[in-house]
């Protein structure tokens, strides 16, 4: 996954600094992570590590929570990690979110993957988990456009996972782009106190 990059809110590559790993799954979307981790080399590692787990395989049958094992193996996660998160797939965990609202605002990292370009989910998602009051971090990945980035950052996303052919050109344009605007209106014409 050395070919993405995580950005935070004003373009800025943290990539460097990001320690977050995700659990592999046969499923797991490729850039939701810098980096990923087994769960059998997670549980060996002596240091606790800030880790990703796929919402998906967390629900049971009826898309809630899942007890019995799955409560176990997230116990024993949250035991071996230093932060834990969530990654979230914009089309297919949608139906679930409603009722997991106390799990999601414990959680330190919630990555949204959004599969489609078309799929405006991602931004749905951004600003009802600030709404729900969510203070952690949020992070995009996937399918996502560089002239969408300073809409995301209004619905409260944080981080940009970006791939290494996105990074070419003035990247710092994409996160300054609405700056000269307010509530649709040009900031320009506007008093010199409200800008």
């Amino acid at each position: 996954m050395a070919n993405h990059h995580v950005l935070n809110a004003h373009g800025k590559d943290i990539s460097h600094d990001d320690t977050w790993l995700a659990l592999e799954t046969p499923n797991l979307p490729d850039g939701v992570a810098l980096s990923t981790v087994s769960l059998i080399e997670l549980l060996n590692r002596q240091e606790k590590q800030s880790v990703l787990v796929p919402l998906a395989d967390m629900l049971n049958a009826n898309g809630q929570l899942g007890n019995g094992l799955l409560e176990q193996i997230y116990s024993l996660l949250k035991e071996h990690t230093s932060r834990l998160g969530v990654w979230i797939t914009a089309n297919t965990d949608a139906d679930a979110l409603a009722d997991m609202t106390d799990f999601l605002l414990a959680q330190d990292l919630i990555v949204l993957h959004v599969p489609s370009f078309v799929d405006g989910r991602g931004f749905s998602f951004a600003e009802t988990l600030r709404q729900l009051g969510y203070t952690g971090e949020i992070r995009i990945a996937g399918a996502f456009g560089r002239d969408q980035i300073p809409y995301l950052l209004r619905c409260g996303v944080d981080t940009f996972v970006l791939r290494e052919h996105d990074m070419k050109g003035d990247i710092e344009q994409a996160f300054t782009a609405l700056k000269s605007a307010y509530d649709g209106r040009n900031a320009q014409a506007l008093p010199l106190f409200s800008r």
